[in-house]
C-alpha cells in the first residue's frame, strides 16, 4: 500500500509551525511496511486542499491529514474529506458529550460553534480525541482510506497509537523492521566506501547510510511477515556491518553518544572533570543532561582567556608564550590541571578557533585540541573541524565523548 501526509495551516507554510507531525507521521508509516513518496503542505483555502487530495488520492491508497478539524471557519478539512467521498456531515452524540464534558472540566462556557467538532462524515470511523477537543476521523470507502487527525501532536500521536495504527496494521502483510547502528568518527562518504557492495548488492534487508547532526547512521531495513522474522534477516547484514566499521559503531537504537559514554563511567564509577576555552561549556552541559551524572561529574570550568588557564588550572605562562592558547601542549596542561584540581580519575580539556575569526594559516579556524588526562597521565589530538561556529564547537563536543569511549574500553 502507498500512502502521503497532506498537513493542513497556512501557520505551517509560513513557517511559524514546525511540522513535526510529519515526521512522526512517516515513521510509523514506515515500521507498517506502508510506501511513501509524496508529502504536502497546504494552506486553510478549500478548493487548494481539495485538489491537493485528489492528486494525492490519484497515485496512493491512504491519505493522512493533520490539522484543520478546529471549530473555527478556517477549520475546513473534514469538509473537504466529505466533499472528495460524496457524504454529508451527521452530529456523533458520543463526539458532543464529550465535548460539553472537556468544557465543564475546565469550568468554562462552551461557544456554539465548537459543536462543529462533533459533526463528522456519514459511515466513517470516529477516532475519539482523548486529550483535546476535535475527533479524528477515518474514512474506508472504495478502496481509498482517508485519516484525518488534529493538528497538535500532543492529540495527534496517541490518535494514530490508539486507533489508526491498529488499523492499518490490519490492512498489510507485512511489516518493516530497522535497526540502527550509530557511528561516529567515521564520516558519510566513508561509512558508504566500506559498505560500497552490501548497500549495491542489497534485497532484502535493505542498507542505507544518512548523516544525523554530527554522526553517521547506518539503518538495516527487513521487510517480514512478523518482527522475529525481520530480525533474523538483519542480524547477519549487522554482524558484517560491525566487521567493517569496528569500534567505529558506538551504539544501536535512539541514543546519543554521551548517553553512551556516561552510562559507562556511572557504572564503572569514574569520576570526570572538564576544562573548557573554545567549546564555552557546551562538554560540560552535555554530561549534565544525562540523569545520574552527579554520581561521577565533579565539575566544569570554562577557562577562556590565558588568565583563567593559569589562573584555575596552572597552565605554564611559558607555554602559553611559546606554543599560544590554541596548542596541543596548552591541551594537555588544561586536562592534567583539571584532572588534579578536582580530583576527578579523568580530566579533559578543549581549546582551539571556532571562527568566524581569529585563525591564521598556521591556526586556522576549525583547529581544536582534546586534551585527556587518565590517572595521571596526560596527552591531546588534533582535529581539523569544518562548518560554522557551532558546527565547529558541536563538533568538538562529539570529539571529547568519542575520545573518552575509547580510553573508558581500554581500561577492561
Amino acid at each position: 500500500m502507498k500512502a502521503e501526509i497532506i498537513a493542513v495551516g497556512t501557520e505551517l507554510l509560513l513557517g511559524d509551525i514546525v511540522n513535526t507531525n510529519a515526521q512522526y507521521l512517516s515513521k510509523q508509516l514506515s515500521s507498517l511496511g506502508i510506501e511513501m513518496y509524496h508529502q504536502s503542505v497546504v494552506g486553510d483555502n478549500a478548493q487548494r486542499l481539495y485538489d491537493v487530495m485528489a492528486e494525492a488520492f490519484s497515485r496512493s491508497d491512504i491519505v493522512i491529514t493533520s490539522g484543520g478539524l478546529g471549530p473555527t471557519a478556517d477549520d475546513l478539512t473534514k469538509e473537504t474529506g466529505c466533499k472528495y467521498f460524496n457524504k454529508k456531515l451527521v452530529e456523533d452524540k458520543k463526539a458532543v458529550d464529550m465535548l460539553k464534558d472537556f468544557f465543564e472540566r475546565l469550568g468554562r462556557e462552551m461557544t456554539e460553534n465548537n459543536l462543529k467538532q462533533a459533526m463528522v462524515p456519514e459511515g466513517c470511523v470516529v477516532l475519539y480525541n482523548d486529550n483535546g477537543t476535535a475527533p479524528g476521523i477515518l474514512i474506508d470507502d472504495s478502496g481509498k482510506i482517508l485519516v484525518m487527525l488534529p493538528g497538535p501532536p500532543k492529540e495527534l500521536i496517541p490518535m494514530f497509537e490508539k486507533y489508526v495504527r491498529p488499523y492499518l496494521e490490519k490492512k498489510q502483510e507485512y511489516i518493516l523492521v530497522s535497526r540502527v547502528l550509530r557511528v561516529s568518527r567515521l564520516g558519510e562518504s566513508m561509512t558508504e566506501y566500506k559498505l560500497r557492495d552490501i548497500i549495491d548488492s542489497q534485497t532484502n534487508p535493505t542498507i542505507a547510510t544518512y548523516v544525523k547532526n554530527i554522526e553517521v547512521i547506518v539503518k538495516i531495513t527487513a521487510k517480514a511477515k512478523t518482527r522475529d522474522e525481520a530480525e533474523r534477516l538483519i542480524d547477519p547484514v549487522a554482524k558484517e556491518v560491525y566487521a567493517r566499521l569496528g569500534d567505529n559503531v558506538y551504539a544501536e537504537g535512539d541514543t546519543t553518544i554521551n548517553s553512551v559514554v556516561c552510562e559507562e563511567l556511572i557504572k564503572r564509577n569514574i569520576t570526570v572533570a572538564v576544562s573548557e576555552s573554545c567549546t564555552g561549556g557546551m562538554v560540560s552541559s552535555a554530561f549534565t543532561d544525562i540523569p545520574g551524572i552527579s554520581k561521577i561529574f565533579i565539575e566544569g570550568a570554562v577557562t577562556y582567556s590565558n588568565g583563567a588557564k593559569m589562573r584555575r588550572l596552572e597552565v605554564s605562562d611559558k607555554t602559553l608564550e611559546k606554543y599560544g592558547a590554541v596548542s596541543e601542549q596548552t591541551a594537555v596542561e588544561m586536562a592534567k590541571g583539571i584532572a588534579e584540581s578536582s580530583g576527578a580519575d579523568i580530566g579533559i580539556s578543549t581549546t582551539g578557533i571556532a571562527g568566524p575569526g581569529g585563525g591564521s594559516s598556521e591556526k586556522p579556524v576549525g583547529l581544536v585540541y582534546v586534551g585527556i588526562c587518565v590517572k595521571g597521565k596526560a596527552w591531546a589530538k588534533e582535529f581539523h573541524f569544518t562548518g560554522n561556529r557551532e558546527k565547529i564547537r558541536t563538533r568538538a563536543v562529539d570529539a571529547v565523548f568519542d575520545m573518552l569511549r575509547r580510553e573508558i574500553a581500554k581500561l577492561d
